[in-house]
């Protein structure tokens, strides 16, 4: 087995699932990210946060893991945590674990769309927005995101 797929196995074991991991350098300290997501609805539908002990929990399950594993040579510094309420979607299993939130999507060809993700089927994405139903094509987005109306 990969070792994200070991992580994401972890992940699954205490009611979390895996949005994501990512390497990445800042203020000249690698990270070796790991962003998850609640599987537990609010009554009205929307994802429950992820607490602050499940992250310490499963950092304390990961790490012995990479200890054996280590996801890059050198140093590193593991980080847990939930991607947030605004995140990058970056691919086709992201949208899915987006469906019921808002999102804001660039096309190829610089036009924009705002509303609420609807579903997802094969590579085409759907979203409702103020003007009705729009689908889009995968391979034409250039960027997409959550976003949260205050």
């Amino acid at each position: 087995m990969s070792l994200e797929s070991d992580i994401k196995s972890l992940v699954k074991s205490v009611d979390l699932e895996l949005y994501d991991t990512a390497i990445v350098n800042e203020n000249d300290e690698t990270i070796y990210r790991v962003s998850v997501l609640s599987t537990k609805l609010t009554e009205d539908g929307k994802k429950v946060g992820v607490s602050m002990d499940k992250c310490v929990e499963l950092t304390h399950m990961i790490s012995p893991l990479l200890d054996v594993t280590p996801p890059v040579s050198g140093d590193y510094r593991l980080e847990v945590g939930s991607p947030g309420i605004e995140r990058k979607i970056s691919n086709m299993s992201q949208f899915k674990k987006s469906i019921g939130e808002k999102v804001s999507i660039l096309q190829v060809n610089k036009e924009k769309h705002r509303g609420k993700l609807i579903k997802v089927e094969e590579n085409k994405i759907f979203l409702e927005e103020d003007v009705g139903e729009v689908e889009i094509d995968f391979s034409n987005i250039a960027k997409a995101k959550t976003y949260f109306e205050w």
